[in-house]
């Protein structure tokens, strides 16, 4: 009961402090909006859990989503589960800031993330390539580079 407690306060706080962070852009996209108790629920069922993960992100304006799933696709092909071939392809391609990073996004705990970026992260296998995933940010190739917290 308490986990579940921590979570929900958890959950709230980041609702509440995410309520009040400027905007970053003018252009609304719009987004499929999931329910806090998704992240109450993530933060449960995965308490104590960590990840550590990189992507390749082409967002919106990059590519429209067919041709950004059909490149991700085929990059997924030419990459396989290469974490080198996978860090060259985010420096070359990524649209998020972490490529000059190859893609490296840290660690993070459940909650942290997008429900389908989280999804993947914390219920997918670890040192594989996924994806192509789709999010309000646009479409991703993720690379589970580890989990700690397994049970």
């Amino acid at each position: 009961m308490n986990r579940f407690l921590l979570a929900l306060l958890s959950a709230l706080l980041i609702v509440s402090t995410s309520a009040f962070a400027p905007s970053v852009s003018s252009v609304r996209v719009p987004t499929q909006q999931y329910a806090i108790w998704d992240t109450v629920s993530s933060m449960y069922n995965n308490w104590g859990k960590k990840a550590t993960a990189s992507h390749i992100l082409f967002k919106p304006s990059q590519f429209d989503e067919d041709a950004a799933k059909a490149k991700l696709t085929e990059m997924k092909a030419e990459i396989g589960d290469d974490p080198d071939k996978f860090a060259a392809a985010a420096k070359e391609w990524s649209g998020c800031p972490s490529a000059k990073d190859g893609g490296s996004l840290g660690e993070f705990g459940p909650g942290m993330m997008v429900k389908n970026f989280d999804d993947v992260c914390f219920g997918e296998e670890v040192g594989v390539v996924h994806g192509p995933i789709s999010t309000q940010f646009g479409e991703h190739l993720i690379l589970i580079n580890s989990r700690t917290g397994e049970e």
